[in-house]
């Protein structure tokens, strides 16, 4: 840099025209990007400016325009670009100068070598032809010279200075190596094995404090603070004091024909919604203050809690079993029925199988006023893993097992039994007043009274894995081989529909329940068998393999080979209630001859007579093991080129849960609305809504392993968990976090099953994993509904 500016200088002096200083403005040097310290500095400073950009600026700016004085020079230099230099010491007197000849500009941006340059050169060439390699000498170490760290390093570590104190444990040589025993015993029960060592004050250790000097200065605070008075920027305003009013020629423009009538045609439409929205509801209406009504309570807020009312358990049955199921029985009062299950590998059966029996399984029928003794049990081939009442008939019960087989029972001749178990309870307190002691061991220890089943599937056809979930069909239509829904003249629930793990969801018709009267010697022989040691196989009982399922449904996709194992299922149609009228005709009374088969099919009317029912919604929302909510359709099409039943179902897959879903139920009030619960989270589902659930919550600490909703209030469901704590959502006021919790038992929560005994008594049953059933009592904040929930 110094070298150019030198040639610069060099060409002033020596009187060569061709530089010419500049004074470039802040303008110039915006238009032509040569502004100081940004685009050109000290060490950068040559700017190649184009001439048609200084004649155009010429042009534009005239004598305003910094190259006005070099107008002449500018037209005539011969080349397309004129070098312009920064001259930041002002060695030609201005901030630039302009460069007027090509043999300068060439010059000033590649100046020549130096002969020094050349010389340096030269030398370092002959300096790398020069070099020797010389062969690497590992180095030396130097003796270590003191600087005094050593003492440093002295002074920081530590010494001990108090002399250890030494022991000496012997030991019988005999006893080495000998095998030692240690156990557990209590201080107390031997003499003098310990001492108490009680703190006192050693009166050698307190130094008496006669006088002590103490300063004090005062010292004041001192803060700095400073304020400033804040400075509005001041501006013009006006306002007007007159109305605007259009001009005569502005009215008759408006108001001619042809414009207001197309004014009037956009906006009569408008007006006509606006004006029926305002009839229909009121628009400043404030839907979140009457979301939920005001607590009305003296206290503040009401009490929420569940009080216990009463538990059930059995030490023979339920003992190291889990609850798997819990239903309420649907007419008579205080009546709940329980199915347990423990899963047992085989080879736990194999080391079983030389003992007398294995634990017997069985569903086993509760009453308020027997809490100790089971009114009644269903006798089950294999561990149930859910059941249900007949809608139409309570007297019929339909089970599924572990092994994937369907039981149906029929318990109307113990109907009489279960009405009159208060009557019975209240005998038995009276006569255990009196009764020895020997009797009443006896009359603790007799067995309920034992109901075979009555129809059990086909194993060939019957669900491969878990029946997890069923569900009757309602009694106003059925389905027919082709899946195709029927109407149901009967008006009597005759089919049901299974889900399994193994991929297939099975609808099956109900046999007819009805059996021939006995003769007596075969009662005697029931009544012998009831009798039995329940220690003693059964050999005598019938059991009907034969009886398949109507339809069968594969949940998989065969675009992609994906299969869905299945554990909760929900239809819309499902929303039943229980019938207690007398127009209803029972299962019992259908009559069959008494040379037939007891298990015949229930026979039906033809399906050619019968209309088909288009209304009825054929779309299911399943929940499988992997967490995964699949909705589809069970509704089958007949394919015009093979002349087979295909499915035409679109399935939806949505993954939320991380878990398997062991609840997904809808709402007892709206039916498109279902509550799903797995693993850590729960979400609630609309149907027709196929971007994902409308609320779903967030990741708990422990596991969700029940759910249900409240049959009384719309916005209230019941969440249990692992810990055994039982979770009430209200989501009229929280939707974040449960409005309420209690802890319900030590284990982990199986099911929750709700029901309404009056309209003043509401219950709750929960079941834990110890086999232990809580019947809660729901207060009457969680059982009445607001006035606009």
């Amino acid at each position: 840099h110094t070298e150019i500016v030198y040639r610069a200088i060099l060409l002033f002096f020596t009187g060569h025209p061709e530089i010419f200083p500049l004074v470039f403005t802040t303008k110039t040097q915006e238009i032509f990007n040569c502004r100081v310290d940004e685009d050109v500095t000290e060490e950068n400073c040559f700017k190649l400016i184009k001439k048609e950009d200084i004649i155009q600026d010429l042009k534009t700016r005239a004598a305003i325009s910094d190259f006005h004085p070099l107008k002449k020079v500018v037209s005539e230099y011969p080349g397309e670009e004129l070098l312009v230099v920064f001259d930041a010491k002002f060695q030609y007197g201005q901030n630039f100068y302009l460069v007027a000849s090509e043999e300068a500009k060439e010059n000033l941006l590649k100046p020549p070598e130096t002969a020094k340059e050349k010389e340096e050169e030269k030398e370092e060439e002959n300096r790398e032809e020069t070099l020797e390699v010389h062969p690497y000498k590992p180095p030396v170490p130097k003796p270590w010279v003191s600087l005094g760290s050593e003492k440093e390093v002295e002074e920081e570590s530590v010494k001990e200075t108090v002399t250890k104190i030494k022991y000496m444990i012997s030991r019988v040589r005999r006893k080495f190596g000998a095998p030692i025993t240690f156990t557990d015993k209590n201080a107390s029960h031997v003499k003098d094995s310990y001492i108490e060592c009680t703190p006192y004050q050693d009166k050698t250790f307190s130094i008496k404090r006669l006088e002590k000097d103490v300063g004090v200065q005062m010292v004041p605070k001192v803060r700095e603070a400073s304020t400033q008075t804040k400075w509005t920027y001041p501006k013009n305003t006006a306002t007007q004091y007159f109305p605007r009013q259009l001009s005569n020629k502005e009215k008759e423009e408006s108001l001619s024909p042809e414009k207001l009538k197309n004014f009037l045609t956009s906006a009569c439409l408008r007006m006509e919604i606006a004006l029926q929205q305002n009839e229909i509801m009121n628009a400043f209406f404030d839907d979140w203050k009457a979301l939920a009504e005001d607590e009305s309570s003296p206290g503040g807020k009401p009490d929420v809690y569940l009080k216990a009312y009463q538990s059930f358990t059995d030490l023979r049955y339920l003992k190291g079993r889990s609850i798997s199921c819990v239903c309420w029985h649907p007419t008579i009062y205080g009546i709940i029925a329980v199915s347990a299950r423990k899963q047992l590998s085989y080879d736990k059966k194999i080391n079983l199988s030389d003992k007398s029996l294995l634990q017997q399984s069985g569903i086993l029928f509760w009453s308020f006023f027997d809490p100790i003794h089971p009114q009644l049990m269903l006798e089950c081939p294999e561990d149930i893993y859910c059941f249900q009442f007949s809608p139409s008939d309570p007297n019929i019960i339909a089970g599924g097992c572990i092994n994937g087989q369907v039981v149906i029972w029929d318990i109307s001749q113990h109907e009489e039994k279960l009405k009159n178990a208060k009557t019975v309870a209240d005998g038995i307190k009276m006569t255990a007043v009196n009764m020895p002691l020997l009797m009443q061991v006896q009359q603790d220890s007799t067995e309920p009274p034992l109901v075979n089943y009555h129809t059990v599937s086909s194993i060939q056809y019957s669900h491969k894995k878990p029946v997890t979930d069923m569900h009757w069909l309602p009694d106003y239509f059925e389905d027919n081989r082709t899946a195709a829904t029927f109407e149901n003249r009967a008006e009597i629930c005759v089919q049901l529909v299974t889900c399994s793990p193994d991929c297939s969801i099975l609808f099956w018709g109900i046999p007819v329940t009805k059996l021939p009267e006995q003769p007596s010697s075969e009662k005697v022989k029931e009544e012998e068998i009831f009798a039995m040691a329940p220690d003693v196989p059964d050999t005598s009982k019938h059991l009907d393999l034969c009886w398949k399922p109507l339809v069968k449904i594969n949940l998989c996709e065969s675009d992609t080979n994906t299969e869905y194992g299945p554990v909760r299922i929900s239809l819309r149609e499902l929303h039943s209630h229980y019938k207690t009228s007398e127009k209803v005709q029972s299962l019992n009374t259908l009559e069959v001859p008494a040379e037939e088969s007891l298990y015949t099919e229930a026979s039906t009317p033809s399906s050619k007579n019968l209309k088909v029912l288009e209304s009825i919604s054929t779309d299911f929302f399943v929940g499988t093991e992997d967490g995964e909510i699949v909705y589809s359709d069970w509704k089958m099409e007949i394919d015009s080129d093979s002349a087979k039943t295909v499915s035409q179902k679109h399935t939806q897959k949505y993954t939320m849960h991380t878990e398997t879903i062991n609840t997904l139920q809808r709402s007892p009030f709206f039916k498109d609305i279902i509550l799903s619960v797995g693993g850590r989270n729960f979400a609630i589902w609309k149907e027709g809504v196929t971007n994902g659930p409308i609320l779903q919550s967030s990741c708990s600490a422990g596991r969700n392993t029940a759910g249900h909703w409240s049959l009384t209030r719309p916005g209230v469901f019941f969440i249990g968990r692992d810990d055994g704590n039982l979770d009430i959502w209200d989501l009229l006021k929280k939707t974040h976090e449960p409005s309420h919790f209690q802890n319900i038992s030590e284990s982990m929560i199986t099911f929750i099953s709700p029901w309404i005994a009056s309209p003043k008594q509401h219950f709750l049953a929960v079941s834990d994993d110890l086999g232990v059933l809580h019947v809660l009592e729901i207060c009457q904040t969680l059982s009445h509904p607001s006035r606009n929930e």
